[in-house]
C-alpha cells in the first residue's frame, strides 16, 4: 500500500555520531569560554613580586564573581591590566581604596595615619620604601575615587603603585583566590 507519503531517510549512524561529537565539542568550548570570561581565569606567576604569598611559577585562579557582588577591599589580592604594557596582567595586594590616604614612613606603609601590620612581608629583605625615580607621586597620597593603591608583598621586587600610581577599578580582571599548582603550594589566598 502506497499512501503517497515517503519516509524521510534517516541519517546514517556515523553521521549522527559526528554531529553529536561536534555539538559536544562546541558545548565544551562554549562553557570553557563562559567560565574564563565571567567566572575565573588561570594565571602563571612570572615574577617574585608577591613572594612569599605566591611564588614565581605558581599557577593561580583569579575569580571574577566577587567584584560583581562587592567592592575591592584592602588586603584583597587582585589581578588587573598592567597600566604600562597593554595585554599583560599583574597581580598585587590592594593596600588602599578610593578616599584613603597612603604614606610611606620609615619603611612602613601607613594608611589613614595607621601603620599597616603586614605579616606577609615578614622575612623578606627590607629597605626603605620609596617611589621610583622620575615618578610624580608625592606622599601622603590620597587615592582617587574608583581607584586602588596596590603593592607587591615583596616590596623590593615589585613594580606597583609606587611606580605607576593608583589603578582604575575598571582595569581589574579578578581576585586571586587559589594557588592550584604546584600542589605543594596549593591553598586559598587572602
Amino acid at each position: 500500500m502506497d499512501s503517497g507519503q515517503h519516509a524521510e531517510p534517516r541519517p546514517s549512524s556515523a553521521l549522527r555520531t559526528i554531529i553529536s561529537l561536534l555539538v559536544m565539542v562546541a558545548f565544551i568550548f562554549g562553557l570553557s569560554w563562559a567560565l574564563r570570561t565571567f567566572v575565573f581565569q588561570p594565571y602563571e606567576i612570572p615574577s617574585g613580586s608577591m613572594e612569599t604569598t605566591i611564588m614565581t611559577g605558581d599557577m593561580v585562579f583569579s575569580e571574577k564573581v566577587s567584584y560583581y557582588l562587592r567592592d575591592p577591599a584592602p588586603g584583597d589580592i587582585v589581578t588587573f591590566q598592567d597600566p604600562e604594557i597593554p595585554g599583560r596582567v599583574l597581580i598585587k595586594r590592594c593596600i588602599a581604596v578610593g578616599g584613603q590616604t597612603v604614606d610611606l614612613v620609615d619603611g612602613r606603609v601607613v594608611v589613614d595615619g595607621v601603620a599597616l601590620d603586614e605579616p606577609y612581608t615578614r622575612g623578606l629583605p627590607s629597605e626603605p620604601l620609596k617611589t621610583a625615580l622620575g615618578v610624580e607621586i608625592s606622599y601622603p597620597y590620597t587615592v582617587p575615587a574608583g581607584h586602588l593603591w596596590v603593592m607587591g608583598d615583596n616590596r623590593t621586587n615589585s613594580n606597583d603603585s609606587r611606580y605607576f600610581g593608583a589603578i582604575d577599578e575598571s582595569t581589574l580582571t579578578g581576585r586571586a583566590a587559589l594557588v592550584y599548582w604546584p600542589f605543594s603550594n596549593f591553598g586559598l589566598l587572602g
